[in-house]
């Protein structure tokens, strides 16, 4: 039997695309983002020029959801909290950088490209058939 970091850390490494929740004029706003994990530490590209980058200069906290695959009932999926950190880091935008991104960027070196590093600090394991959401702990 997995417990809730062992299972938190599957979906992380099984799924991408999540949604990403900021504050904009003091109301939250939810877009479909694609990250990269480094065990509990989840990157996802963007440009500087994007909203959310404004929101999170205002407002540094996010909330992550993760892993729902659409079968039903039962199917465990993250509610991530973090604090976002805005990083133009010369070597992080280099491994993120994957091909999906050349439909936005020139490269890892496009001035535009930024990173963002989000810290989780709650991780939650949500709708494990039936369970109660369980609190990673780190």
């Amino acid at each position: 039997m997995t417990n809730a970091k062992e299972q938190a850390l599957k979906i992380l490494n099984d799924n991408m695309i999540g949604t990403m929740a900021t504050v904009q004029q003091n109301k939250p706003h939810s877009r479909y983002m694609t990250f990269f994990n480094d065990d509990f530490i989840l990157y996802t590209a963007t440009s500087k020029k994007t909203h959310k980058v404004e929101d999170i200069e205002q407002n540094p906290y996010t909330h992550i959801l993760l892993g729902y695959d659409g079968n039903g009932l039962g199917d465990s999926f993250l509610e991530i909290e973090g604090k976002v950190e805005v990083s133009d880091d010369e070597s992080m935008k280099e491994k993120v950088w994957n091909d999906a991104l050349k439909g936005w960027f020139e490269g890892p070196e496009d001035p535009d490209l930024v990173i963002l590093k989000i810290v989780p600090t709650q991780v939650r394991v949500m709708n494990s058939k039936g369970k109660e959401p369980e609190v990673v702990k780190f």
